[in-house]
């Protein structure tokens, strides 16, 4: 096949492409559980959890949350405090938050059942362009394209350089199966997430290898941020059968309302390490990395007594997960066996 562009003005060579990427994905693409059924709520739970997030990271998530909330209805009159307690682990609570507030939405207004177009369902809160077209294709067959990270790579590799975002979405339409557009859809993402890569794409396996330009790593299309690196200390406080945590101001602007262990002052971590190497009586415990976006924590965790004049409030070990606790918070408690 040539190397030329042109083929995705060609209606023969883009129904090409599309039977082999579709054969593709029905043979290929991975057993998840929210590709089991078409029904909308999950589809949408599915969506929500997956921004930002790795789906190998989901799964388990998933589970717990659908068997908790399993329809619109027991969500929306659900605890916001509970809803997020359900999330907890997931970490970028602001999708909770929205997932909840739209639930409460479609309860009210839809009588409970999500809407069907793209349009419509981009009216709720937390539901953008991306998420409302992967919504109403996937549940509702609806003939819209979707582009998402993976799906991005893989037309600026397909095309052999970087798209700008409307020309992406231009593109996506016009490679989109009216027949079949939600696993269409679906099989787009999947090649990005399973066969072209970020790095190393597995460019022989490619159902769509002759149409491809790039053919390999497309190095401008891969800049990455630059990590920032940071170092925090917190502390361990336990006391008969209990745990000492503090939760986050509702004004704050990351993970307002959550739940996590007090931080320790610059000032008594210097005092330490002037003092002596060893901690002065408070135990090291943990020693882990935790990233955020582009920054990646060294986070230090000792058993001494909260600092002073901090508010907070001591929890039984058996109820700590019945709170919204940060994705720190939980990974620091569960390597501590406390949870």
């Amino acid at each position: 096949m040539t190397k030329n562009v042109g083929w995705v003005e060609d209606c023969r060579k883009k129904r090409l492409l599309r039977r082999r990427l579709l054969a593709w994905y029905d043979r290929s693409g991975r057993d998840l559980p929210w590709r089991r059924d078409h029904d909308p709520y999950r589809v949408w739970v599915s969506e929500i959890m997956l921004q930002q997030t790795r789906v190998a990271a989901v799964i388990e998530h998933y589970r717990r949350f659908l068997q908790r909330y399993p329809t619109v209805q027991k969500l929306a009159a659900a605890r916001q405090v509970s809803v997020l307690a359900a999330w907890s682990g997931l970490g970028y609570y602001r999708r909770a938050r929205m997932l909840h507030a739209a639930a409460k939405r479609v309860s009210k207004e839809f009588a409970g059942k999500l809407p069907r177009t793209a349009e419509e369902l981009g009216g709720l809160p937390g539901i953008g362009r991306y998420t409302s077209a992967a919504i109403a294709s996937i549940a509702h067959g609806e003939a819209i394209a979707v582009v998402d990270g993976n799906v991005e790579r893989v037309l600026g590799r397909l095309l052999g350089r970087r798209l700008g975002e409307e020309e992406a979405w231009q593109t996506a339409e016009k490679l989109l199966d009216q027949d079949r557009p939600g696993d269409f859809n679906q099989a787009m993402m999947e090649l990005g997430a399973t066969i072209c890569l970020p790095r190393q794409p597995a460019c022989r396996m490619c159902p769509v290898h002759p149409w491809c330009l790039t053919r390999g790593e497309l190095k401008k299309l891969e800049k990455g941020a630059r990590q920032i690196k940071k170092e925090i200390h917190y502390a361990l406080d336990c006391r008969n059968g209990s745990v000492f945590l503090v939760q986050r101001a509702k004004n704050e602007s990351l993970l307002p309302g959550m739940w996590e262990l007090p931080e320790r002052g610059s000032r008594e971590i210097a005092r330490e390490r002037r003092l002596a190497r060893n901690d002065q009586g408070s135990e090291v415990v943990l020693r882990l990395r935790h990233s955020i976006t582009v920054t990646e924590y060294a986070v230090r965790v000792k058993h001494t007594a909260a600092p002073a004049g901090i508010a907070g409030k001591w929890v039984v070990k058996d109820r700590i997960e019945r709170l919204p606790l940060t994705g720190l918070a939980r990974k620091i408690l569960r390597a501590a066996k406390l949870i």
